[in-house]
């Protein structure tokens, strides 16, 4: 019996098809081993390889084009010589390069030609300040007369589709590379738009890649950098990112290349970083005295003696500079709008046994529910949030996300678009923060997710807020009509405080906060009567008890509040145990997903938005075990957790199984009686 024969690569044969396209159409194109630019070569030098290693990503070839704006887009191609190794997508038709582990996806990577490409590409998203890039993969084969035969995937890669690659059309050649054809190609990929849903997939999954990167790069420097603090592992990791975020035209990114690791006074590698941050903040445009204090706190991380202490040629900065952007630079760079300091902040101090300590009263929002909490305020494009302890701005965030997708969808103009954008970031967001600490990560946080933190305030909001705009119109009060909170379990009424205050500032909208639910059943009693003099309560939600795993096991509801109506008797109010939210959650270290959908959680926090804001007609997935109407008595204060009534009274169903069970009892009864007898008698 003969061997089956194996399939020959004509990897050669598909290259000199290609490249002879590109040399007849006289494309300025480069082979493996030349060279485009230099920030092109050193980004696929400095990214992890198609293996796993580092300093050896050669695309088959490049090619630098502009179109008729003078906009560059990097052109990388590259080519494989099997019959259906064109591209692997996974599940969601998305390019597979990562595993269900979020780890690359190595095989995918090295055995198709468009995965291959599409990696190439991520590499100067990762690295360069290209935004842009088109990955090509070509693979073919031959037939049984040796006649070849070719396909062909172009796709775009960029930071609005967060790195993923869209496919953008069929191609039989590459044609549309010529100059003449190049403009309307640009056209094209310029119309190409993923839906919300692809997107949310695309940004879950991107998610659940920074929590990894997170835990990795942690236990990194946990690990192997001694004499870290968790503070400082957390301003390192701020600092890092600022400095290499950079301002186009205005502020170039730093470089690991740019660290060192010199010895010189003033030119150490934190001296370094500290005026690359200077840079940045100054042409922020951000408030001289919240400058100063994020300087201030950065520099006395970046510029210890320890940390600049060079051995072996490299300071341990520059070693712990060089884990973050490679471990996280992607993620920042594709522009991904995310609580990413507050995923920082629970994974640094994930690492303490702070159980006894006052930070313990600090439990940042998972970000599934500052979104729920961000709906149920009804926010949208023309809201002005604020909340009134604000921890690292996770709430303030999805706000912020909130508007700018509502602003994307009902904005036609580009132009007003963009003025509503910066109008939303600049006036149309305000949290209070008084540790000190944290306020830092909420400023950072901001920052970071595209400057929403002008008005981010370091006071306490209870007993130095005047209600007024932090920046910018300081004379004016914030117009807040949305007020979202998860307050400190210690404050008084378990944070109730901070509801009565923030309504009673407000003169329209809605409020939804978390907060333990003990404060709706008596240790509130007092601030809860005085809020139902003048607002509404809408709705009570029961949340699951281990929705803060990790952190505490406390029991929580979401309260919905309408401000400025007086609460009477007879207002119906939603009640809704959502302790089954679809969710499994776990806390295990070493998990890639310590969250998991198992039973159609995305559709059941729709279905409770719904639910607070529609009425019973909305109930699909709830039934009315789960979901109850009811009212509460304004001079009560501690009957806001209720639960729908179990009817007692029999029915006849009830009436038939009780006499069934008897008689199936009964019977039972006889018949072993019977046996016993029969055995008595043998």
């Amino acid at each position: 019996m003969k061997g089956k024969k194996i399939a020959q690569s004509i990897e050669p044969n598909i290259a000199d098809l290609a490249n002879g396209w590109l040399k007849s159409d006289k494309l300025p194109y480069k082979l493996e081993q030349e060279t485009v630019n230099t920030e092109i070569d050193k980004a696929l030098s400095d990214y992890f390889t198609k293996n796993g290693g580092t300093g050896a990503n050669r695309p088959d070839a490049k090619i630098l084009l502009q179109d008729k704006n003078l906009d560059f887009f990097p052109i990388l191609i590259e080519y494989k010589g099997y019959k259906d190794k064109l591209v692997k997508l996974d599940a969601n038709k998305q390019v597979e390069n990562r595993t269900n582990k979020n780890e690359p996806h190595f095989k995918n990577i090295n055995s198709y030609a468009v995965n291959g490409a599409v990696h190439y590409a991520n590499a100067l998203l990762h690295h360069t300040n290209y935004t842009d890039i088109i990955a090509i993969g070509m693979t073919g084969y031959k037939d049984d007369t040796g006649k070849i035969h070719h396909e062909i995937g172009v796709y775009y890669v960029s930071k609005s589709n967060l790195g993923a690659g869209q496919k953008i059309d069929e191609y039989s050649d590459f044609s549309f590379l010529v100059p003449k054809n190049f403009d309307a190609f640009i056209e094209k990929v310029k119309t190409l738009q993923l839906s919300q849903e692809e997107l949310d997939k695309l940004k879950e999954q991107r998610e659940r890649e920074i929590d990894q990167s997170l835990v990795k790069l942690n236990n990194d420097i946990y690990q192997n950098e001694k004499g870290l603090g968790e503070n400082d592992r957390v301003y390192l990791v701020a600092a890092s990112i600022i400095a290499t975020l950079g301002i186009p035209g205005k502020v170039t990114p730093l470089e690991k290349s740019d660290l060192r690791s010199s010895t010189e006074k003033g030119n150490k590698d934190g001296d370094i970083i500290v005026r690359k941050i200077k840079s940045f903040l100054e042409e922020k445009d951000i408030p001289s005295e919240k400058k100063n204090l994020i300087l201030r706190t950065l520099e006395n991380t970046l510029t210890t003696e320890n940390i600049n202490k060079v051995e072996n040629g490299e300071s341990q900065l520059k070693r712990v500079f060089t884990k973050i952007v490679d471990d996280l630079g992607i993620y920042y760079k594709i522009g991904l709008t995310t609580d990413f300091t507050g995923k920082l902040f629970n994974e640094m101090y994930g690492w303490l046994g702070f159980s006894q300590d006052k930070l313990n009263d600090v439990v940042l929002t998972p970000n599934y529910v500052a979104s729920l909490l961000v709906k149920l305020a009804r926010v949208n494009k023309d809201s002005y949030v604020w909340d009134f302890a604000t921890g690292s701005a996770g709430l303030l965030v999805a706000a912020m996300n909130e508007m700018l997708n509502d602003a994307k969808n009902n904005i036609t103009s580009p132009q007003e678009l963009t003025q509503k954008e910066i109008k939303i970031k600049a006036e149309q967001l305000l949290g209070l923060e008084l540790l000190s600490s944290v306020y830092m990560l909420a400023i950072l946080n901001m920052i970071l997710m595209g400057d929403g933190s002008s008005n981010i305030l370091n006071i306490d909001s209870i007993k130095d807020f005047d209600g007024k705009y932090g920046f910018g119109k300081t004379d004016s009060k914030f117009p807040a009509d949305a007020f979202i909170l998860n307050p400190p379990y210690s404050a008084l009424g378990n944070g109730m405080n901070f509801v009565e205050k923030a309504l009673g500032m407000m003169n329209r909208g809605y409020g939804a906060i978390i907060i333990q639910n003990s404060s709706g059943s008596g240790k509130a009693i007092d601030f809860n009567k005085r809020i139902l003099a003048k607002h509404t309560f809408l709705a009570s939600i029961k949340m699951p008890v281990d929705i803060f795993i990790g952190k505490s096991s406390v029991n929580t509801n979401i309260y919905v509040f309408k401000v400025n109506e007086k609460h009477h008797k007879d207002d119906i109010v939603k009640f809704i145990d959502f302790t089954n939210d679809g969710y499994t959650r776990s806390n295990r270290k070493k998990a890639s997903n310590n969250l998991k959908d198992t039973n159609q959680a995305k559709e059941r926090y729709e279905e409770v938005v719904n639910l607070v804001r529609f009425g019973k007609s909305k109930l699909n997935i709830f039934t009315e075990r789960e979901y109850y109407e009811g009212t509460i008595d304004p001079n009560n204060g501690a009957d806001w957790n209720q639960t729908a009534p179990s009817d007692t009274k029999p029915n006849i169903h009830d009436f038939k199984k009780t006499v069934s069970d008897y008689l199936s009892w009964e019977i039972n009864t006889l018949l072993k009686q019977n046996t016993f007898e029969q055995e008595l008698g043998k």
